[in-house]
C-alpha cells in the first residue's frame, strides 16, 4: 500500500477519511495522500498507543488525547479537517472532490457559473482600515472574489495567519493563499510557511492556478522560530512558489514587507500578474523601524522622526513606485479586483513554463 501511495502520488489526487481507529504503520498510508479528513469524537491515529506510551514515557494519555481529530486539526497538522459525523464527512468530501481533476493531465474541472466574471464589489473599496495597525479578515475577500462565495477551506484550525483552500473563478478551479491579518497580523511563521508550500505544491502537482493574496509583515522573530528551523520552513514556500509552473496572480492589499513579501509568490520568484491595491505598501520594512535605523540620530526628537516617517512612506512604500521598477503589474482598486483576477487567469490559461531535464529537486524538508 506504502509503494502504491508513493508511485500514484502526483498522478491522482488521493484522500484519506479516517473514520475510526488507525494505529501503528498504518497510519504511514494516509500520511503520505494529498489530503486527510477526520471525524470528532470517533476517529484518532497514532503510531503508538496509550498503553505502550505508559509503558515507555510513564504518560497517562487516552486515544483522543494522544491522537483524536482535535490534536492533529490544531497542533500536529496531520489532518486537514475535522468533521461531527461521518455523513458531514462523507458529504464535504463529495464537494471536495468537484474542486479536483481526475489526474495530473486531465485539467481542472470546469462547472456553470451564475456569477458575473465583471461583478464590482465596492464593499471592498472600504475593506482595509485606516489605521495600519488594525486587522481585517482576508476570508471576506476571498469569499468576494470567487464564484458565488464558495471557499473550501483546508486546515482552518492550524496556522491560521496562513488561509489556504479551493474556489472557482469564472468556472474553473482555482487555489487561494492568504495571509490572514486577523491572526498574528498575518506574519509568516514556520507552520504557515509548511501550510502554503503543501498546498501550492498539490496545486502546481495537478494544474490549479494559484491566486495569492498579501499583506504579511515579515517572518515572525524570536528565539523559538530560529531554534524550530524557520529558515528551512520559509525556504519550503519560496521552493514550492519558484517551483510552481501554474498560473499565479498575486494581489497585494496591504503591508509586503522584507524576505516576506519576495516569498509570497513575488515576481521575482515566478508570479505571473503581480497587482496591488492602493493601500498597498512594499517595502524592506515597515517605515517606523527604517527610519530608526537611518535616522539613529533624530530618534530624540519626535518632530523629526515623524516627518522623516512621512518622507519614507511617501517616497519608498507607495505601490505605485513598485509599479515604476516593474515589480507590480498594475495598481487597482480593490472593487475590480474579481475582475482583474478572472482576466489574468483567462490570459495564463495556456501558460508554459521549460525547467531544466533533472532527475528530482532537492526539496528543503
Amino acid at each position: 500500500m506504502f509503494k502504491r501511495n508513493v508511485i500514484a502520488s502526483g498522478v491522482i489526487p488521493q484522500i484519506s477519511v479516517i473514520m475510526g481507529p488507525c494505529a501503528g504503520g498504518d497510519v504511514y498510508s494516509p500520511a503520505m495522500t494529498d489530503f486527510i479528513f477526520m471525524v470528532r469524537d470517533t476517529s484518532y491515529m497514532f503510531v503508538t498507543g496509550p498503553d505502550v506510551v505508559k509503558t515507555v514515557t510513564n504518560e497517562v494519555v487516552t486515544a483522543e488525547e494522544l491522537g483524536g481529530a482535535s490534536v492533529h486539526t490544531t497542533k500536529s497538522s496531520i489532518s486537514d479537517g475535522a468533521f461531527e459525523n461521518d455523513v458531514e464527512c462523507i458529504l464535504q468530501i463529495r464537494r471536495l472532490l468537484d474542486f479536483l481533476p481526475a489526474n495530473w493531465a486531465a485539467g481542472v474541472p470546469e462547472w456553470p457559473s451564475f456569477d458575473d466574471i465583471e461583478r464590482v464589489d465596492e464593499s471592498l473599496d472600504t475593506l482595509i482600515p485606516d489605521n495600519p495597525n488594525k486587522p481585517y479578515d482576508i476570508k471576506e475577500l476571498i469569499l468576494k472574489v470567487a464564484d458565488e462565495g464558495d471557499f473550501f477551506e483546508l486546515s482552518a484550525a492550524y496556522a491560521r495567519n496562513m488561509v489556504t483552500g479551493f474556489g472557482r473563478i469564472a468556472g474553473r478551479t482555482v487555489g487561494f493563499v492568504a495571509n490572514q491579518p486577523m491572526v498574528l497580523a498575518g506574519v509568516l511563521d514556520s507552520d504557515a510557511s509548511r501550510k502554503a508550500a503543501r498546498f501550492v505544491r498539490f496545486c502546481d502537482a495537478f494544474g490549479i492556478p494559484i491566486v495569492t493574496f498579501v499583506d504579511v509583515p515579515g517572518f515572525l522573530p524570536g528565539t523559538a522560530q530560529e531554534y524550530g528551523g524557520l529558515i528551512k520552513h520559509g525556504a519550503k514556500l519560496l521552493f514550492a512558489y519558484s517551483q510552481a509552473s501554474v498560473p499565479l496572480v498575486t494581489v497585494i492589499t496591504r503591508k509586503a514587507f522584507g524576505g516576506a513579501y519576495d516569498v509570497m509568490a513575488s515576481k521575482h520568484i515566478g508570479g505571473d500578474v503581480n497587482y496591488a491595491w492602493p493601500t498597498a505598501q512594499i517595502a524592506v520594512m515597515g517605515a517606523k523601524g527604517a527610519v530608526e535605523i537611518i535616522f539613529r540620530a533624530d530618534i530624540g526628537d519626535p518632530d523629526k522622526i515623524a516627518a522623516r516617517t512621512k518622507e519614507y512612506e511617501d517616497r519608498f512604500l507607495s505601490p505605485f513606485v513598485a509599479a515604476e521598477r516593474g515589480y507590480i503589474d498594475e495598481v487597482i482598486m480593490p472593487s475590480t479586483t474579481r475582475r482583474r483576477v478572472a482576466r489574468a487567469l483567462a490570459m495564463l490559461r495556456g501558460k508554459q513554463l521549460e525547467m531544466p531535464v533533472r532527475k528530482h529537486d532537492n526539496f528543503p524538508l
